[in-house]
């Protein structure tokens, strides 16, 4: 990633979006709301899965339809539920139905550029949300600076195994999703000067799969005989995968990373199962695509303050890139604080007398 100028933290003072507001949007299943925006024209927005992580549902779509609503937006958010030819359905639904700008996280860069390719033969603009597609045409991609999301699940690790020598295996994101790629060379960037560490496994988990993630490590776990001292997951549900491996071998506290500050991320830190996780504020995240979205409606050139490299497709996207922040059990407050979990929801039952202790209420 190129990065031109940076882009305050989620949790410390937020992007600042200037949503027009004029009128009623349409709901998440493609109803026509009232009219009267200042932006003519319809936005769809496809969701990848429910399995790779609770964000998708929990967070962006209602968040999207926020965003969406204030703006004065037309729209509909549908959720291609892991299945590429699902998505390549809904999108083709879409532009029959009239979206003139239309955002997906891919699934693979190759049924995504497939996509955007049809859409732009049907005059319909692109933009990539949350993962850029390689090989595609997006006119935009808004993301978090996810090489800097690798970066700080490695310090993460590293701070919290110390200066000891220690195994550690990475269990790394889905092999076709281009942002796996990133946190991935982010992490290793930082662990792989560290020469305390030993890396002893590292394997991809395809889809994301929280079943296979855990097939997965139980084998780099048995193949090590348990020896290992650490964990780079690279996300919360992977997370989850190692520590259910883990606790059935009768281990705690070893170091795992995580990503999306979940509800059951944030329990797993709670729980002292989960070293730290990986904050990326959803609502910037949907503004953020909003206000794209509004720009390309009105034929005009949004704000951009990055841009991502298109290995395959040897150009440069302009991109709004946002920064992602660490967060370990001292600071999960500030995750309620901000809005993207509940007190209610993270503080059930064993992890009550936690979060008094942390005055999370």
């Amino acid at each position: 990633m190129v990065r031109r100028r940076t882009v305050t933290t989620a949790i410390a003072a937020g992007l600042v979006f200037g949503l027009a507001a004029c009128g009623g949007g349409s709901d998440s299943d493609g109803g026509n709301g009232g009219g009267g925006s200042s932006a003519e024209g319809k936005v769809g927005v496809i969701l990848p899965d429910t399995e790779s992580s609770p964000r998708w549902e929990s967070a962006d779509r209602p968040l999207l339809e926020a965003a969406f609503k204030e703006a004065g937006v037309e729209y509909v958010i549908q959720n291609a539920e892991g299945d590429a030819q699902r998505m390549a359905t809904i999108a083709e639904q879409m532009i029959t139905e009239g979206v003139t700008v239309l955002a997906i996280t891919n699934l693979d860069s190759a049924s995504g550029a497939q996509i955007q390719e049809q859409a732009a033969s049907q005059g319909v603009s692109t933009i990539d949300y949350d993962r850029l597609t390689l090989g595609g045409s997006a006119e935009y991609y808004v993301s978090y600076d996810n090489t800097e999301v690798g970066r700080l699940q490695g310090q993460g690790l590293a701070d919290c195994l110390g200066e000891e020598p220690a195994n550690i295996a990475f269990l790394n994101g889905s092999p076709d999703d281009n942002n796996a790629t990133l946190f991935s060379e982010g992490a290793h960037e930082v662990l792989d000067e560290m020469t305390q560490y030993t890396q002893v496994a590292e394997q991809a988990v395809p889809g994301w799969e929280p079943d296979t993630a855990a097939t997965i490590f139980e084998q780099m776990y048995t193949q090590n005989g348990g020896n290992i001292q650490g964990v780079l997951a690279a996300n919360d549900t992977l997370a989850n995968a190692v520590i259910q491996i883990l606790a059935r071998n009768g281990q705690t506290g070893v170091p795992v990373t995580g990503q999306d500050a979940s509800v059951e991320g944030l329990q797993n830190i709670l729980a002292g199962n989960q070293c730290m996780t990986v904050y990326k504020s959803a609502k910037q995240e949907a503004n953020a695509l909003a206000e794209l979205a509004i720009a390309l409606i009105n034929g005009e050139e949004a704000e951009t303050n990055g841009e991502a490299e298109d290995t395959e497709g040897n150009r440069q996207v302009p991109s709004v890139l946002l920064d992602p922040v660490t967060i370990t059990r001292d600071n999960v407050k500030d995750v309620v604080d901000d809005g993207q979990v509940t007190a209610e929801e993270l503080c059930t039952g064993e992890f009550a007398a936690a979060c008094t202790e942390l005055g999370i209420s």
